[in-house]
């Protein structure tokens, strides 16, 4: 059995697990890493040494594996999905703070990302909570998003006239024609731990449902202030076998693009979710 240690990452979010080998992780392991990630919103590990199907039979220990009808998949492993970018590629996935699969009807629990290809430098991925975003607000607007509830849908970014479209990632791009569209809470309940949580996020809310889209940016662009403040926030530097984990409920991510002229691939596997109130 694995001796291990946590270690934060910083005050609100991101735990990084010590002293484990995820290809021989004990199903008491598996539990922490579970609660930790409930708990945390993000766990992080190192010097592992996963393969396609190592990958993959981590994943389903943690639950069922959605797979992305986006991304490109990799090769004879569908379930795994890439998060590339070229030497020769300026837009990148992923490089603007969002939640993954918030425009589900039911989003995706989280996602598991190892780290295949780095650039020599930059290349990090800021996370930050929801939960303390969400307890910072003043009672006041706690009770008015309350009764909110968020259009979210992805046709803006992916669909044939979205913004990752008509970039040069548009080409590794695929379902390009699927439509989008669910409505979720503003405050949402962890579904584990019970803990309260802005459900909103710059990349894929569009408005309050009710509300005109001008309206409606008035207080997201001011809860996504919120959300962005750096005392909410860990940043990942990502390693030779680093493999990170998230919660999509509680937490925000951000991938930095500032490794121009270097290649940067990462192997997404998506973890399937519970309905969400």
């Amino acid at each position: 059995m694995s001796t291990i240690e946590l270690e934060k990452m910083s005050e609100h979010v991101g735990t990084e697990i010590l002293g484990i080998d995820l290809n021989r992780a004990s199903d008491a392991d598996i539990e922490t890493i579970k609660a930790e990630l409930a708990n945390r919103g993000l766990v992080v590990f190192r010097d592992q040494n996963l393969d396609e199907q190592a990958h993959i039979d981590f994943a389903k220990r943690i639950g069922p594996i959605v797979v992305n009808n986006y991304f490109p998949e990799n090769g004879k492993f569908p379930e795994i999905a890439e998060v590339r970018k070229a030497e020769t590629q300026l837009a990148n996935i992923g490089g603007g703070w969002h939640t993954d699969h918030s425009y589900d009807q039911i989003p995706a629990m989280g996602s598991i990302l190892v780290a295949r290809e780095l650039p020599p430098v930059g290349g990090d991925t800021l996370f930050a909570s929801m939960a303390a975003a969400y307890e910072s607000l003043s009672d006041g607007l706690k009770k008015t998003l309350e009764s909110l509830r968020a259009v979210h849908t992805a046709d803006h970014i992916y669909g044939p006239q979205g913004f990752l479209s008509n970039s040069d990632q548009g080409a590794d791009l695929k379902g390009r024609d699927l439509k989008t569209l669910a409505i979720h809470p503003a405050v949402i309940r962890h579904p584990v731990t019970g803990q309260k949580l802005l459900y909103v996020n710059s990349a894929f809310t569009t408005h309050f449902e009710g509300w005109t889209r001008d309206e409606s940016l008035v207080l997201l662009n001011y809860l996504y202030a919120i959300g962005m403040q750096e005392e909410f926030q860990c940043r990942l530097q990502w390693q030779p076998g680093t493999v990170a984990m998230w919660d999509n409920r509680s937490t925000w991510h951000y991938a930095l693009n500032d490794y121009h002229g270097h290649r940067r691939l990462m192997h997404r596997i998506t973890i399937d979710g519970v309905p969400i109130s």
